[in-house]
């Protein structure tokens, strides 16, 4: 079968001449027309007043007037040799044009009362006539601005706003372009996606299923022969932080085909039909440059379901953007050569013929890294950090439980900043504690004023906590208490939680008793209880209504459960009577105060162990898990995460040796090779014996 070629090839960009840019005419013609307007007339005249005016006449100072009859003003020239006398001390300053100009009522006053003076002048040897004329300032600057002024600012606030939409348009054309797709173009020739699959980390299965849809575009002749087709779609699920968008870059950087990133809320709009537009223009876009790979980020923007609480307030653009895509997507048309990822991490909203086999293929799951993968994680991210000899990345991957790559990464960078705030070099081992502790805790607040009550209350609170989840077997492994203030909290116990695949009830009952240490240390020993323990409470209660009414692990209402897992809300109703609500009740009550009785029982058994540790924190404000193994001894259980790293390490020394066994055989094979081929060199070519030596002599 021939690989087809679906590319196009490149187009050589041709030198031309730069184009001019209109916008800059525009500019100057609107500068040309506001200059004009305000600095037009540069003549400068003194005004003064009509009574003045007629005595600067009546002195022979002015030799000429004109009167603008249709502005009412009049305006004299004065004199040379009359400058001081009318002007004064600014005489420099009106020398230029030596006008002096006032308001009259009438052009006949003016006239009147110059025919006066000239009359006057006549009877005088030594003065001459002074000049009159009447003319009409016909001021075309300003009529142009009173009729056409309104409509340059109207094209002129129809050019900006064109201007400012240009940005919703994906390119040039402005808001006549709006309805074009805002998709980002990466290509693998142009160096802009420098990510890659080495700098994802972890998420294995994950990453496996994607490069087989980048081998799948790399080589498609291997999959096609045997009658296989290229999957239309994949779907990366999984909580926020987790690396979907990462493997996306990773594709558009190892794929070599056009790579087109947009998210699902560039589809959406004010204007009406733009979604549905945008999602044509992209998918034409797409085809015309097949094979290829769109990815549509956060897609639960545009892709939830349909008909959902239609009568309070359904978007019908909204649905008709998703309408289009689904056809896109798998229509009537074809749509062959074109990939679509997407990534949410809320795919139970999302509508189900989106999710479909034609559209969406396959659905791959992207979860919180377990302890390996976040070892590799911290692999990745400890690069360009400069790290100590004390940094042990096998303890940091235990200590951040729960954590994602998005959440690692912070850690790191954190790390760094305290390390800079110290002056130091290098990151520690201790940076990367505090790190973690502020991420998870807040900020210390060292400066909070607590009394000596206070504390000794949170200490003992935090011992009971401490002491209980040492003394049970299924209890999450213990590492430090304070009682120095971080964010919320006054106290904190920092434990590194089991993560299991599978949780059994005596696993939820230590852990149940474990969070109620606090409370009951607080009774048994200072005969008090307190607001502190809000939180342990609001847990173990959530935790038991969940062991009765979710996981059917109560005595009364055994493998019953409520649960729905379809994320529909009952609302109003219930699906299940008042009476089993009661049951659900009592049930849980009856767990609850089962643990706490037995919390205060295993405290009375160990009351000098916690008293020791309650006075070595009020001492000290932080103890750590070697300072419990004094007071109560080693704990006889291995966690579940020491048990998992064990076991990979002595996997990995099985894969060592396996290959340390492999690579011998494989010496020894080459060994024997050598000599095979030797023999047969000595055969071919047998060592001269005494009479062959004898008859080459004589030969020679």
């Amino acid at each position: 079968m021939e690989k087809k070629d679906f590319k196009q090839p490149p187009q050589k960009k041709q030198p031309g001449k730069p184009k001019f840019n209109l916008n800059w005419l525009y500019f100057l013609i609107l500068f040309a027309l506001f200059s004009s307007f305000f600095f037009g007339d540069r003549t400068t005249s003194k005004d003064v007043s009509w009574s003045k005016f007629e005595s600067f006449l009546d002195s022979g100072y002015i030799e000429k007037v004109d009167v603008y009859s249709n502005k009412k003003i009049a305006k004299g020239l004065v004199i040379k040799d009359s400058m001081q006398q009318v002007f004064g001390k600014d005489a420099e300053a009106y020398a230029k044009d030596r006008l002096v100009s006032t308001k009259i009522t009438s052009d006949d006053a003016v006239l009147q009362s110059t025919r006066e003076i000239n009359k006057r002048n006549k009877e005088k040897a030594n003065r001459k006539n002074i000049e009159l004329e009447v003319k009409q300032d016909n001021d075309y600057m300003s009529i142009f601005m009173m009729f056409f002024m309104p409509v340059i600012l109207l094209v002129f606030l129809f050019w900006l706003l064109n201007r400012r939409m240009m940005g919703m348009g994906g390119g040039s054309g402005g808001i006549f372009n709006v309805g074009k797709s805002k998709a980002q173009l990466f290509d693998k020739g142009d160096g802009k996606n420098k990510i890659t699959f080495k700098d994802v980390a972890g998420l294995e299965g994950a990453k496996q299923e994607i490069e087989e849809i980048v081998a799948f575009l790399k080589n498609p002749s291997k999959y096609t022969e045997l009658g296989g087709k290229i999957p239309k779609g994949a779907l990366l699920v999984g909580p926020p932080g987790t690396g979907k968008t990462l493997l996306a870059k990773a594709v558009a950087g190892e794929a070599d085909v056009p790579f087109f990133s947009m998210s699902g809320s560039d589809f959406v709009e004010m204007f009406v039909g733009v979604g549905a537009s945008r999602v044509r223009d992209l998918f034409r876009q797409a085809k015309e440059k097949a094979p290829s790979i769109i990815f549509i980020d956060e897609i639960d923007a545009v892709g939830r379901a349909r008909g959902k609480n239609a009568n309070f307030g359904g978007n019908d653009e909204r649905e008709n953007t998703l309408n289009q895509l689904l056809t896109e997507m798998d229509g009537f048309g074809s749509n062959s050569g074109v990939i679509i990822l997407a990534a949410t991490n809320r795919a139970d909203i999302l509508d189900k013929a989106l999710l479909r086999a034609g559209r969406f293929d396959r659905q791959i799951h992207v979860d919180l890294p377990d302890v390996h993968e976040r070892k590799e994680i911290f692999k990745v991210h400890l690069r360009p950090i400069k790290i100590d000899e004390t940094v042990d990345i096998d303890f940091l991957s235990r200590q951040t439980p729960g954590f994602s790559g998005a959440d690692i990464a912070n850690v790191c960078n954190e790390a760094a900043l305290i390390a800079a705030r110290h002056s130091k070099n290098f990151v520690g081992k201790q940076d990367f504690l505090d790190a973690v502790d502020r991420i998870i805790g807040g900020l210390e607040k060292k400066n909070k004023i607590t009394t000596m009550a206070e504390k000794r209350s949170i200490a003992f609170h935090e011992a009971g906590h401490a002491t209980i989840s040492w003394k049970l077997e299924h209890a999450n492994p213990l590492v430090k208490v304070t009682i120095v203030p971080r964010g919320m909290a006054l106290g904190a116990a920092w434990y590194l939680p089991e993560e299991r695949q599978l949780t059994i009830r005596e696993h939820m009952l230590d852990e149940m008793c474990s969070t109620l240490g606090g409370r009951a240390a607080e009774e048994v020993f200072l005969h008090q209880t307190s607001t502190g323990a809000l939180n342990d409470l609001e847990r173990v209660t959530k935790r038991a209504y969940a062991m009765v009414a979710y996981f059917g692990m109560s005595e009364k209402l055994p493998n019953l459960s409520y649960y729905d897992s379809s994320g529909n809300e009952y609302g109003f109703t219930k699906p299940y009577s008042e009476s089993t609500a009661e049951t659900i009740d009592s049930e849980a009550r009856a767990i609850v105060a089962e643990q706490y009785e037995r919390a205060k029982k295993i405290l009375r058994e160990n009351a000098e162990g916690h008293n020791k540790l309650a006075e070595l924190l009020l001492e000290r404000e932080v103890i750590f898990a070697e300072d419990l193994e004094k007071i109560f001894g080693k704990r006889p259980w291995e966690s579940r995460s020491d048990e998992l790293m064990r076991l990979n390490e002595e996997a990995e020394k099985e894969k060592l040796e396996e290959a340390k066994e492999t690579e011998d055989e494989n010496k020894a094979d080459t060994t024997e090779n050598e000599l095979s081929v030797s023999e047969t060199k000595d055969k071919n070519n047998p060592e001269p014996t005494v009479e062959n030596q004898e008859v080459s002599t004589k030969k020679i």
